[in-house]
């Protein structure tokens, strides 16, 4: 019972935020990183994890059947699913890949802003495990175990203001990484529709064009990231 209690102390204590220069600085340190190429291809890796696990989670709630995950070292990815396709799970699956870091890092923009960094922490550790069952590639085995390792090294001997400010840092990375993708997939379809990207495979099941989809993302992401610097950063507007 005292174990129990102690990890649930350690799980919910609640930290300070930093000061406010500082959360600035680990966003214009996400931002430089998602902007300029040579750390982007590092740090999209990440990104690329959380768009395959929102297929993923979003296939297993609507029904369909997970086959596995593939992570490339180029940082693209697959999921494999089975199920209707057309209707609206394979749809939500779909959607949700470009919409899944963004998401999650509201998520987490709501933990570390009300104190619980320690549990965004371990939330992102558990929500790696949970995927890392179905990566089928070695390559993804090992992305997995390397960002896994880095945030339980984190969770568990960083000190707080280390914790704070990676967390702070993680937050800004999902939040400004789940743009770039967009404008990415962008550029690769011009002059070029192969049908593989998730805006033309929606296309091809839904109405609606694959330009349509792409600028929905893009909206979307660009909201999630206001209301992420509204939640982190006091008096922002």
């Amino acid at each position: 019972m005292e174990t129990i209690s102690t990890l649930f102390d350690h799980l919910f204590r609640l930290q300070a935020a930093p000061p406010t220069p500082i959360v600035v600085a680990t966003a214009v340190v996400a931002l430089l990183a998602v902007a300029v190429d040579v750390v982007w291809r590092r740090v999209r890796h990440a990104v690329t994890i959380a768009h395959e696990g929102g297929h993923a989670l979003v296939a297993l709630l609507t029904g369909r059947r997970l086959h596995g995950i593939r992570l490339h070292s180029d940082t693209s990815g697959v999921t494999f699913t089975r199920g209707r396709e057309r209707g609206l799970s394979a749809v939500l699956t779909l959607l949700a890949g470009y919409l899944a870091p963004a998401v999650l890092g509201l998520l987490l923009a709501w933990l570390v802003g009300s104190g619980r960094v320690v549990l965004s922490l371990w939330l992102c550790l558990l929500l790696l495990v949970a995927m890392a069952v179905f990566i089928r590639n070695l390559y993804g085995v090992l992305a997995m175990l390397v960002t896994g390792a880095v945030v339980f090294a984190v969770a568990w001997w960083a000190p707080a203001d280390v914790q704070a400010t990676l967390a702070y840092l993680g937050v800004w990375l999902m939040s400004f990484g789940a743009i770039r993708p967009v404008w990415e997939v962008h550029r690769q379809r011009r002059g070029r529709r192969d049908g593989h990207s998730d805006p033309d495979q929606l296309a091809g099941i839904t109405p609606v064009p694959a330009l349509v989809w792409l600028l929905f993302f893009a909206l979307a992401n660009l909201a999630m990231l206001a209301v992420v610097a509204r939640m982190l950063i006091p008096g922002l507007w």
